[in-house]
């Protein structure tokens, strides 16, 4: 493992560029009023814990106050983490005031906590940590868990019996918990969904989604994370009839409205905003289709039709002009779509499928969403190979190997902070990299956890959930126990 030779910040440069070569990007400068973007920690002084889509614009008086705060506390801005991917779905962590490099090749938690197992990544509101798991004795039962940021200890538990049958990997639950306004929203391996109240746990109300809308559970399970917009939470549930979105009420569970036929993928539903409005991106086994909201109402479908099975995992992710929208899939490749004003019919620019799952063009990821920069895609291949494609055409950049070892659905996780992408592996190696059209840099690296799940095939454990980076901390998770450790940059 190369974790002892870089475990200083010394940087190493990796990656034979393929095709022509890109730029360098520009150093972003940092503004200050950026501070106050986005402060869903904040919510706490109101009580509230969370994300908010209904949320009233702060007034100037307040911004300025929490800008001066902030610059009285060295300009240093924490943020959480309350749903799957960060703030925005975006895989974007936006805090200030954090590590440039590990000073050790092991990285020490400031608290552990035991946990069940499970592929569930953590999340965190207010002072507050959320995870599922799933024990077996003494009956199988998943569990969603409250912690104390801060310390680690329990808040509170709420477990219900559930029987898996007929899903592969079995470990535990794949969702990742959801918070809003003091709710949490938990979705289980086999359907069930809990709202729950962040300040006890109490059950506010609990549905059987695959019974109550007459769905089929995939082999590798119900995956994709619950979406929270205004008073509404969206699942992606593969239901009939024309209920593979069903969105409810967060505040009875009653069903709002229902959308599109076919099953489920694996692919969490997104929020973004196009054409001046926000809509919801959702990537299912037959669509990948854009909604509004509050109505359900379809803008546009584009039909969508799997190779072998369904094995769309990524979330869709669309370029830095919201013009570009690109897929991938283990079997299927890539796809890169041209999104028309005026919520048109989406244009196929091109696909990337290769021969076989070994040979493959383009790009095959599994589990993990690429990135997209500055006109190029980076991300994991299907046997952890990591590329770089040239986003206009789809054509190999650069690969590099020396990431992950060979192995099927090897997989990497990627946020962008700044100009840094931080990458958590399945091995439980954290680095701080450059990517860029010449190579994969690697500023940083240590380990950061003990991979424990046990995979077919691997002659190794892996550990496939993806953390929360919340609090200048990362939160993260194997099949014994959740560790908190602390990224704030000393003052």
């Amino acid at each position: 493992m190369p974790d002892e030779c870089h475990a200083r910040g010394s940087a190493s440069f990796h990656g034979v560029p393929r095709g022509r070569r890109g730029r360098f990007p520009a150093p972003r400068k940092a503004h200050v009023l950026q501070a106050v973007a986005w402060l869903p920690a904040a919510n706490q002084a109101s009580g509230e814990i969370g994300i908010s889509a209904s949320r009233p614009a702060h007034s100037a008086g307040l911004a300025l106050a929490l800008g001066v705060a902030l610059l009285l506390a060295g300009g240093a801005r924490a943020d959480d983490w309350p749903q799957w991917r960060g703030p925005g779905r975006d895989g974007v962590w936006r805090e200030t005031g954090i590590i440039e490099s590990f000073s050790g090749a092991e990285l020490k938690p400031v608290w552990t906590a035991p946990v069940g197992p499970g592929y569930t990544g953590p999340t965190v509101a207010g002072d507050r940590v959320f995870l599922t798991d799933r024990v077996t004795a003494p009956e199988p039962q998943e569990r969603v868990l409250c912690f104390d940021r801060a310390t680690g200890a329990p808040r509170w538990t709420h477990a219900y019996p559930c029987v898996y049958r007929d899903i592969d990997y079995a470990l535990g639950p794949r969702a990742a918990v959801t918070v809003a306004d003091g709710r949490a929203f938990a979705l289980g391996a086999m359907g069930h969904a809990h709202c729950l109240d962040v300040a006890d746990g109490k059950v506010l109300w609990a549905r059987d989604l695959p019974a109550d809308f007459h769905a089929s559970i995939n082999v590798w399970a119900v995956t994709a994370a619950p979406l929270v917009v205004g008073n509404l939470v969206i699942f992606q549930i593969g239901g009939e009839p024309d209920a593979c979105l069903v969105a409810l009420e967060v505040a009875t569970g009653k069903e709002r409205w229902r959308a599109l036929g076919g099953r489920a993928s694996y692919s969490s539903p997104r929020l973004v905003r196009l054409d001046g409005r926000d809509v919801v991106l959702a990537w299912t086994a037959s669509w990948i289709a854009c909604l509004e909201p509050a109505t359900g109402r379809v803008l546009w479908q584009e039909p969508y039709k799997p190779k072998n099975m369904i094995l769309n995992v990524p979330d869709p992710v669309l370029d830095e002009t919201g013009r570009n929208l690109f897929l991938t899939a283990f079997y299927d490749g890539s796809h890169l779509y041209a999104l028309k004003p005026g919520f048109g019919q989406p244009e196929l620019r091109w696909r990337r499928t290769g021969q076989s799952e070994r040979k493959t063009d383009g790009l095959h990821s599994t589990i993990m969403t690429p990135l997209i920069r500055d006109g190029h895609a980076y991300g994991i291949d299907s046997y952890g190979q990591m590329r770089c494609l040239d986003l206009a055409t789809g054509d190999r950049v650069w690969e590099d190997t020396s990431l992950l070892a060979n192995g099927r659905w090897a997989t990497a996780h990627f946020v962008q902070h700044g100009e840094h992408t931080w990458i958590t592996t399945e091995k439980g190696e954290i680095v701080i990299a450059r990517l860029s059209p010449r190579g994969f840099e690697r500023m940083s690296s240590a380990r950061f956890i003990t991979p424990e799940t046990k995979l077919r095939g691997r002659d190794h454990p892996i550990a496939w959930s993806h953390p929360a980076y919340a609090h200048r901390s990362l939160f993260a998770r194997n099949d014994s126990q959740l560790v908190c450790i602390s990224l704030a940059a000393e003052r």
